[in-house]
């Protein structure tokens, strides 16, 4: 895997990280350690938090609008905090919330900007050069179109298959990159008796998988939201990597939301009515096929899905 960071990036890390404030406000010891870190992702991304507020103690002081850091005992408050999340009142979550810095290629970054609940702020290719980088996928990361899904993939790909798709997505990007470059016509080699073209306009040639980076920032409840859906088996391999990432900082901020939002989200399911009704009558030990359901076969595939875990 290749450095997320330039040395002059890790640096800049290194002497934030250096710096220790003292705070009344309420900190989290496991983020703070984790503060300001590039985690990999990809073959040349990252996520870092750079600043958050709260912990699991501002979802139980907001559920009831107390004083201090919540009840005496962290059973009751994860109780509380389960209650509030499986009942989805999610009021409590929103008094916490997370800055990320994130770098990501673009065609993963058009997904994740669907999720209109955060503030973003992206690197503006309109007033600066993007770098020289690319997503290429890991070998076993490339598979065939789905035959039964539309936007998922089916089989892998081997061989000179793989190869020549590996091939491609370099040479392409490679060459888009050089033709950017190019057009801009600034730096070394720049040929001073031609002019550039408009950064904002020369961008519009590179590819999808070139590298942006962003600010991220969003509360606890609408993180949840971005996680049950991008860190889903069925979300696309790379948004998911991201997703995996970010979980394993909510876990380090607030531990009690965490187990609480993998318990009743990540590793619990929804049922529709009619997929309730089936599982009553198999409780009552009839014996129910697709055919006597009285559901449609995507529903009681996803039915079965759900049961199989």
């Amino acid at each position: 895997m290749n450095m997320p960071v330039t040395e002059d990036q890790a640096a800049e890390i290194a002497a934030q990280r250096a710096i220790e404030r003292p705070t009344r406000r309420t900190v989290s010891p496991a983020l703070e350690e984790r503060l300001y870190r590039p985690v990999p992702v990809l073959d040349r991304g990252f996520i870092r938090v750079v600043d958050y507020m709260g912990d699991d103690s501002a979802i139980v002081q907001a559920a009831r609008v107390s004083y201090g850091r919540g009840t005496k005992s962290v059973r009751d408050d994860a109780g509380l905090i389960g209650y509030l999340m499986r009942h989805r009142h999610s009021t409590p979550f929103e008094m916490c919330e997370i800055k990320y810095h994130v770098k990501l290629p673009i065609f993963v970054a058009r997904q994740w900007i669907r999720h209109r609940t955060a503030n973003v702020n992206e690197y503006s290719a309109r007033y600066s050069i993007l770098d020289r980088e690319f997503y290429v996928p890991e070998p076993d990361q490339l598979s065939a179109q789905s035959a039964g899904n539309r936007q998922g993939r089916g089989e892998a790909l081997e061989g000179d298959e793989a190869r020549w798709v590996l091939d491609t997505l370099r040479r392409d990007a490679e060459t888009a990159y050089d033709h950017y470059e190019a057009m801009l016509n600034e730096g070394e080699g720049a040929d001073p008796g031609r002019r550039g073209l408009a950064r904002e306009l020369a961008r519009m040639n590179l590819p999808l998988n070139v590298y942006t980076q962003w600010y991220w920032k969003i509360d606890l409840h609408n993180l949840f939201h971005f996680l049950a859906l991008r860190g889903d088996a069925g979300a696309q391999y790379e948004i998911r990597a991201y997703a995996e990432a970010m979980l394993k900082t909510v876990r380090a901020w607030a531990p009690l939301a965490y187990d609480a939002f993998v318990e009743n989200r990540l590793g619990g399911a929804e049922l529709t009515a009619g997929q309730l009704a089936v599982v009553r009558r198999m409780i009552a030990g009839e014996e129910v096929t697709r055919g006597t359901s009285g559901l449609s076969k995507r529903v009681w595939d996803e039915l079965q899905a759900a049961l199989a875990g």
